[in-house]
């Protein structure tokens, strides 16, 4: 992506690019994202869309958001898949958090079902050009590294679905607009505007005050967060390289010898890669602290590390979580 070149798209421009394997299944909650992703889909492919609908069920509504989905699907011929999972989340996580990773369990459960009729499973998510803007303004109110200013990525491959989002740099306002022309209904989902999230306050708050201001801020805020991903991609191709000759788990004296810098970079690709964690900025420095004191063969290193500890055995690093496994089976 070039400096100075315009990132946004019209929806049409958008699906005239989008080109995943078919079929195509769409997740649908009934929004108008959600339901102008599924129209331009279907219009593109015909017979080749699915569509999927996750009640989270935290909401009185939910039961009337899947009914109208339905019928909206019965309407295009579009077969309906709906998920019911529990999103409620546990004493400080983050409700939204929570509700994402269930939508994530789902699509894989639904994929590992699919798989006998699809090589590879695709499905196109419709979070827009503001949606991405929120992204990283939200990364940057909480003090992120380069993974969280990186925002949403458009495509990526994970527990082998193909995710996709199309409309990631088509803006809000252009999606309704294009939706309005098509005489489509949709839901107006009331959690959106409830501003005890702080996504929601930023859209409601922040987002026109960047318009007044910046009118072209998604092409520029979107040109950041490419520019962090690009970063992002190099520092986890050297933590690679370097994490093939540490081993796995790493040996303490090869991390001893690494710049502070090139270490905390290794340090999270090896948690993040291995056991899918991710240590707080805190956890990781007094990690960095306490690997640099493993000067004597006796000294002992035991910290918490997100949900599992590390600790030295012998000359290696290892973490486990004793909620799964006791210490002596971890690897």
């Amino acid at each position: 992506m070039l400096a100075g070149r315009a990132v946004t798209q019209s929806v049409a421009q958008a699906i005239a690019a989008f080109s995943p394997s078919l079929p195509l299944t769409v997740a649908y909650s009934g929004g108008a994202d959600s339901t102008a992703l599924l129209l331009a889909c279907v219009q593109k492919w015909p017979g080749q869309i699915r569509a999927v609908h996750v009640h989270h069920g935290l909401q009185p509504a939910a039961d009337d958001f899947v009914k109208h989905c339905q019928d909206c699907c019965d309407g295009l011929k579009v077969p309906l898949t709906v998920l019911k999972v529990d999103a409620r989340h546990r004493p400080g996580d983050s409700p939204e958090d929570a509700a994402r990773r269930a939508r994530y369990k789902a699509f894989e459960a639904l994929a590992h079902i699919s798989k006998a009729r699809a090589t590879i499973y695709s499905i196109a998510l419709a979070q827009h050009a503001d949606d991405q803007a929120e992204t990283l303004l939200l990364a940057l109110s909480r003090g992120s590294g380069l993974p969280g200013l990186s925002a949403m990525p458009g495509h990526w491959t994970r527990a082998g679905i193909a995710y996709h989002r199309p409309l990631l740099r088509v803006s809000a306002a252009d999606i309704r607009q294009w939706l309005a022309g098509q005489g489509t209904a949709f839901i107006e989902d009331p959690s959106n505007v409830d501003e005890a999230f702080t996504r929601n306050r930023i859209r409601a708050r922040l987002l026109p005050a960047f318009e007044s201001c910046f009118p072209h801020f998604r092409d520029t805020l979107a040109r950041s967060a490419a520019h962090a991903a690009q970063a992002q991609s190099l520092l986890s191709e050297l933590a690679g390289q370097d994490l093939a000759q540490l081993g796995v788990p790493p040996n303490i004296r090869a991390l001893q010898g690494l710049s502070r810098p090139r270490l905390a970079n290794v340090l999270r690709h090896w948690l993040q890669s291995a056991h899918q964690v991710a240590p707080s900025a805190a956890q990781l420095d007094e990690l960095m602290r306490q690997l640099a004191a493993c000067k004597t063969r006796g000294h002992q290193l035991h910290l918490k590390v997100a949900n599992g500890f590390c600790e030295r055995r012998g000359a290696l690093l290892h973490w486990y979580n004793p909620a799964v496994l006791m210490p002596t089976q971890s690897q």
